[in-house]
């Protein structure tokens, strides 16, 4: 990608000084006591922690991780040069999503993006890292830990700054659907038709994923993207298919069981955004009616 460094959004909450989050997650650390896992099995809990939004490491490990210890939030200071670079590109890409949403709704509101690490306080509950980015339609957030970015790289084979960039805008793509009461409606539903609350989970998912989409459209017109930050993109989009994390974690591929959608769904829904730069475009939910 193309961008330039120019300091933090305005819209940026660094948490990672921070002492950790509620529910016993506070510190960080290497804490004894817990089992410990090969990379290989910790690459499983992971994935399933993506794949069912819930943190299956801390359980099981006791917060240790692979075995080397990890610095606490008080080791590692918030204005952390290593990883300063990594957070102005989150800023930059940030504001050119919301940017391209505020010139889309009149009445856009723009969200708020929080660094942790580890463990932070949400009004969605104790967010945790091993659960990977997620929005909070409570608080109106993104919640980022960083170092989801290397996992993305080298645990899901998805590498490259615009893997990254998709996977903020996808995040963003939820607020948009909480602004537009999206989000609402398909919880409502859920609520109504439990049967059908895995197909409105997808549905959901891939319209995230389709308006990601439609910021990329935008970037690229503003020259922004370099060749081949679609095909990163789309790369992420696919490592984060149902279908590839159920067979990461060495199970079968169960459809029945999906709620964010295939590789290949994923894909076409992104792709879709970014070809075509129109909101309409992105109705997920007209094949379930």
């Amino acid at each position: 990608m193309r961008w330039s460094p120019g300091g933090r959004s305005r819209n940026l909450e660094d948490r990672r000084g921070g002492g950790g989050g509620a529910g016993g997650m506070g510190g960080g650390g290497f804490r004894g006591g817990g089992m410990k896992l090969g990379v290989g099995g910790m690459l499983v809990l992971i994935v399933l922690s993506y794949v069912f939004k819930t943190d299956l490491v801390t359980p099981i490990t006791g917060g240790s991780g692979v075995g080397a210890p990890m610095p606490t939030a008080e080791q590692a200071p918030l204005n952390d040069p290593a990883e300063e670079r990594m957070v102005q590109f989150v800023s930059v890409v940030l504001d050119s999503a919301q940017a391209t949403w505020a010139r889309q709704m009149t009445r856009y509101r723009p969200a708020r993006l929080v660094l942790f690490r580890d463990a932070t306080p949400t009004a969605c509950g104790t967010g945790q890292s091993a659960s990977g980015p997620f929005y909070c339609p409570g608080d109106e957030k993104v919640y980022i830990d960083l170092s989801f970015f290397d996992q993305l790289h080298r645990q899901f084979g998805a590498p490259g700054d615009f893997a990254q960039a998709y996977v903020i805008a996808h995040e963003i793509g939820h607020h948009v659907q909480n602004v537009l009461g999206t989000e609402q409606q398909v919880r409502r539903l859920q609520q109504e038709n439990p049967r059908a609350k895995n197909a409105l989970s997808v549905a959901m998912e891939l319209q995230a994923d389709c308006y990601a989409g439609m910021w990329a459209h935008d970037a690229a017109r503003a020259r922004m993207l370099e060749p081949g930050d679609l095909e990163e993109g789309l790369g992420a989009a696919a490592a984060v298919g149902d279908d590839r994390l159920q067979q990461m974690a060495g199970g079968r591929v169960q459809r029945e069981s999906f709620t964010h959608g295939s590789s290949a769904d994923r894909q076409q829904w992104f792709r879709r955004g970014f070809e075509q730069g129109d909101p309409g475009a992105c109705d997920t939910f007209a094949a379930m009616r």
